[in-house]
């Protein structure tokens, strides 16, 4: 007869390899340390790379849709092109036909969905992160029709009649509506908290509007070059344009970086954060200035384009969970993937007319933002 051993009459030892844990509940899965809520990764399940694996292929999803969303900006439209052509055009030049095509037309084009995707994705997690509202976007400031006034303003008084022209004015337009809805929202008690920065957006946004129907309803010309602008698009946008808004994209997205560690503090609730060491004017000052910087230079390069940074913030979180650090760049590369992809459908959908980026993200953005408010967890979170 085999002794038993000194584990008891089960036969398991101790201290063996499937041994509970010191302090564990009688029944908790081996390996699992007692307070690791079910589903939730351990410290053994990291170590063995589980987490890392799941993480990776969410960043290769990334980087593939992102890679296919340019090919297909570039080698889709009106004129068909292989992506071998597109790939040569890249990589050699040329002077034929469909070089010109992809270098002198599509590429600029593509080139400012990048930036203006990255730029509102990037503004649309600060500003859900910042107010802690999860159907937050650039206007919840009144950034978007901020910017819009500025250039409705820019064409009726100085005569202002160029994209190029049209970028100082939108961001300008933009930063003002920031100061406003901050300075409004700053004073009283409690300072400025979620709830007033967004009623005091709502209000410098419907003053915006207001201003912009009152020059276009009484001046015809003002109305006929603005609803060009305003719809939101890619098309016509040149080089020039691009290197224009560029040094205000770096410089909000190094704001926004800067202040990623203090809103996962903030999500906790003001006084938690303060806690955890973080000052919390600095952090919402960083961030509000951030995604102004951001949404100032995407709506003068491309005009007012909706939802990209509602949407995108949400689904970056699916994907790779609420880390602001990791939320961030996830949304830097899901942004160019919406609006590019976005742009490309509106190429093809009513050939040969072209339906601008805008309409195309507010279609898709109308149903998100739907099922975004009948979703009870989001609501109540």
């Amino acid at each position: 007869m085999l002794p038993e051993s000194d584990g008891g009459p089960s036969g398991r030892s101790h201290d063996g390899p499937h041994a509970d844990p010191p302090g564990s509940p009688p029944g908790s899965p081996p390996g699992r340390p007692s307070g690791t809520p079910p589903g939730r990764p351990s410290g053994d399940d990291r170590a063995r790379g589980r987490r890392p694996l799941r993480a990776g292929a969410a960043w290769a999803v990334l980087l593939l849709a992102l890679l296919l969303a340019l090919l297909l900006s570039l080698a889709v439209g009106s004129r068909p092109i292989p992506p071998a052509e597109v790939l040569r055009a890249l990589l050699h030049g040329g002077d034929g036909a469909e070089a010109r095509v992809v270098l002198e037309m599509r590429l600029p084009r593509t080139v400012i969905g990048l930036m203006v995707g990255a730029a509102l994705g990037l503004a649309g997690a600060v500003l859900q992160g910042l107010t802690r509202n999860p159907i937050a976007e650039p206007g919840v400031l009144g950034l978007g029709q901020g910017a819009s006034c500025g250039v409705v303003l820019a064409i009726a008084l100085f005569g202002v009649h160029t994209l190029s022209g049209y970028v100082w004015f939108a961001f300008a337009g933009a930063a003002a509506a920031a100061v406003v809805a901050y300075a409004v929202a700053a004073g009283g008690r409690g300072g400025a908290t979620p709830v007033k920065l967004a009623l005091a957006g709502a209000a410098v946004n419907a003053f915006a509007v207001a201003v912009i129907s009152a020059v276009v309803t009484t001046d015809a010309t003002v109305n006929d070059e603005f609803r060009f602008w305003q719809v939101g698009a890619l098309s016509g946008r040149g080089t020039d344009v691009a290197s224009q808004v560029l040094p205000f994209l770096a410089a909000g997205a190094v704001l926004v970086l800067v202040a990623a560690r203090g809103l996962d503090a903030l999500a906790l609730g003001d006084d938690t954060a303060r806690g955890l060491g973080q000052n919390v004017a600095v952090v919402r000052v960083a961030g509000a200035a951030g995604a102004t910087v951001l949404t100032g230079a995407a709506v003068a390069a491309a005009g007012p384009v909706a939802f990209v940074g509602l949407a995108v913030p949400h689904v970056a979180r699916a994907l790779i969970g609420a880390d602001h650090r990791r939320l961030l760049a996830a949304c830097l590369l899901l942004g160019p993937v919406m609006l590019l992809l976005s742009d490309v459908v509106g190429r093809i959908v009513f050939p040969p007319s072209e339906v601008p980026a805008g309409v195309m993200t507010a279609l898709v953005g109308v149903p998100f933002l739907v099922a975004t408010v009948r979703r009870r967890a989001v609501v109540a979170a």
